[in-house]
């Protein structure tokens, strides 16, 4: 499967998040992705439909941890 990866801003604040888009699981899938994806990269983060979007600039993080999962990362 093919996600998208890039870095973005939080809307409320201006900080720093990294945005995974075009997952095309259901959402309980997603929602253990984005949890094992939160305690492997030790940020906070929320589902967005079917984005998952982590605090903090972690792009070099979900890279290597999503493609050791099996998945094909595109950096955006």
């Amino acid at each position: 499967m093919n996600l998208k990866i890039k870095e973005g801003r939080n809307p409320k604040n201006g900080k720093p998040v990294t945005i995974i888009s075009e997952i095309k699981h259901n959402p309980q899938v997603i929602e253990k992705m984005a949890s094992e994806l939160k305690s492997k990269c030790g940020t906070g983060g929320y589902i967005d439909g079917k984005k998952i979007v982590l605090n903090g600039s972690q792009i070099d993080k979900v890279t290597s941890i999503l493609e050791k999962d099996g998945f094909t990362v595109t950096r955006l």
